[in-house]
């Protein structure tokens, strides 16, 4: 009896203390304005992002990031628009995106974890693809890069939503053939300051000896479409293939029965 009792504190324990330092995941939403997205790594014009999921994220320091997604067909879109960011280093400032197609939270990056690149300033951008038996590389080889995907970073000018002051910004189109089509998503963000030497990543209790590694998966987010509609097969999808499963099923039995 005392043993049980034990076990069910150390679960609540764990429950809790693990709640706690868990991030909210990032809400994504469906849009159709995402094909007017003019990719030059900055908020072109007023209603550019405006119909994107928000987050907002906040640092110690002072750093504020709005992180802006959305998905559309076949892609998806990410908006990190580093707000505070107004020192700057083109072509050693980046941004890097993670998406664990699976969800599942391995210790070492494996073959559904992808990761993307953006440096600021440049056509520099890379895709990154886990399943590298090799420590050293964070477990990822760099592949080329998928048909249809963007990643550029640029200068905010005076349409940026956030604040007139220049600041970097980066834009990322993912294709959803490469990272799959699910409602949850293992995610990670990283943004490196090379003025600072800093990462600033979400989640935010993310750490690492080294500013431009990348945490294992099982330290990622989730990145979550309430709505079911990133899913391969969404929800009206679903309920109609489940209809006509039911009538050819019943319809076979009633032919039997007569027979």
């Amino acid at each position: 009896m005392k043993t049980t009792k034990y076990l069910l504190i150390i679960i609540l324990i764990v429950t809790f203390s693990t709640g706690s330092v868990a991030a909210e995941p990032i809400m994504i939403t469906i849009s159709t304005d995402m094909n007017k997205i003019i990719f030059d790594g900055k908020w072109t014009f007023v209603t550019e992002w405006k119909r994107s999921s928000l987050n907002t994220l906040s640092y110690n320091d002072g750093m504020g990031i709005q992180l802006r997604t959305a998905h559309q067909d076949k892609f998806i879109y990410v908006l990190v628009d580093v707000v505070t960011m107004s020192q700057f280093s083109k072509h050693s400032d980046m941004a890097t995106i993670c998406f664990d197609g699976h969800n599942d939270k391995t210790t070492m990056a494996d073959e559904d974890d992808y990761c993307f690149v953006s440096t600021l300033g440049g056509n520099t951008s890379m895709t990154l693809q886990g399943g590298s038996p090799l420590a050293l590389t964070d477990n990822f080889n760099k592949i080329p890069n998928p048909d249809g995907f963007i990643g550029i970073g640029g200068i905010s000018d005076e349409n940026d939503r956030y604040s007139s002051i220049p600041h970097t910004s980066y834009e990322f189109r993912i294709p959803t053939d490469v990272v799959g089509r699910s409602d949850t998503y293992g995610f990670y963000l990283g943004v490196y300051d090379a003025h600072s030497n800093k990462v600033y990543s979400w989640p935010q209790n993310i750490t690492s000896d080294s500013p431009l590694k990348i945490p294992s998966p099982n330290k990622w987010g989730e990145i979550v479409s309430p709505d079911k509609s990133l899913a391969e097969f969404p929800w009206p999808f679903l309920s109609l293939l489940v209809a006509m499963t039911s009538i050819v099923y019943l319809t076979k039995r009633k032919r039997i029965s007569f027979n």
